[in-house]
């Protein structure tokens, strides 16, 4: 089950925490483990909209900060996605990843592995899209076969749609959601008649898994293995809302602010610290300036072939 994060951190004082609950007020701030004080705000005020519209009946609401770093000063993932139940005095802060984005000839939106620097809601793009979501079904998908202590066993994911609005209107499109952070790697194809996965020829794929916690994504919200399940089964057929900063109007003013020469503080606006110093400045590809560019090397891609797994031996 998520555990209920606990600890002996100032409450924040003054009109942004005013009507936050003290026992919540304890864990708002910069500082790892906590949330953005605007982060925050955004991601009540959506939940109390949607309650009030009557879409939503779920409690708890989620919320995620993609300015943070993927690392946290004591080497571990960097926990900054977060699950708030009000109701039962609950706030977990977990790991979770952003989007990679792409380098390609014309255009490079490419994300290192531990600060985002590039978001777009272009479809294709790879990256994250900071707004306003609603959870919605889940999918499972059979991935293959992976070997654990000498047995095969087969690797389901769950996908956990979002859908979206405003700008983020286009998640279904883009197949944005969250997921545990792990894919199966392909190695090779082995005979298993018997299995309800084989294909006509009687094989499956095998290979291992590769666990990317706290890493980049391809543009999914991702957990670790420890807590996707819970977050998944919070949701699951009692959908609630999400939002993920930061916007584009906010990429795009802290990129004014650090080009004037003034610290986003100083202007009244927040990214994480260690991520603005280690990126510059942040950039926003809207859609419309960046899907032309991703369907141009789309259709300068030559025709692929279809994979054919090597047998295993």
């Amino acid at each position: 089950m998520l555990a209920i994060a606990t600890g002996s951190i100032p409450a924040r004082t003054g009109a942004e925490t005013a009507d936050i609950p003290a026992w919540l007020q304890q864990h708002v701030g910069t500082d790892e483990g906590q949330i953005a004080p605007i982060v925050l705000q955004r991601a009540r005020a959506l939940h109390q909209r949607k309650r009030r519209e009557g879409v939503v009946q779920n409690p708890c609401y989620l919320a995620k900060d993609a300015t943070r770093p993927s690392t946290s000063t004591n080497g571990q993932p960097n926990p900054r996605f977060y699950v708030i139940c009000e109701q039962s005095q609950q706030f977990q802060a977990v790991s979770s990843g952003y989007g990679n984005g792409r380098s390609l000839p014309r255009a490079d939106f490419s994300n290192n592995r531990q600060c985002a620097r590039h978001f777009s809601n272009a479809e294709g793009s790879k990256l994250t899209m900071g707004g306003t979501y609603l959870t919605a079904e889940t999918r499972t998908s059979f991935k293959g076969y992976y070997s654990q202590a000498g047995q095969s066993r087969p690797f389901n994911r769950t996908f956990l749609l979002f859908d979206g609005e405003g700008e983020t209107r286009n998640a279904r499109e883009r197949a944005i959601g969250g997921h545990e952070a792990v894919f199966l790697k392909w190695q090779c194809r082995g005979r298993k008649p018997d299995s309800a996965y084989a294909d006509e020829d009687g094989y499956v794929p095998y290979g291992r898994l590769v666990d990317y916690t706290g890493g980049r994504s391809n543009g999914c919200t991702t957990w670790s293995s420890e807590v996707s399940d819970d977050i998944i089964s919070l949701v699951e057929g009692n959908p609630t809302s999400l939002y993920i900063y930061p916007e584009s109007e906010d990429i795009d003013a802290v990129a004014r602010a650090v080009r004037s020469g003034t610290s986003p503080s100083e202007a009244g606006l927040y990214w994480n610290s260690t991520c603005l110093a280690a990126i510059g400045e942040p950039k926003f590809w809207p859609k419309r300036q960046l899907q032309p560019i991703i369907d141009e090397w789309r259709r300068s891609l030559p025709p692929s072939e279809p994979l054919v797994l090597p047998i295993c031996r």
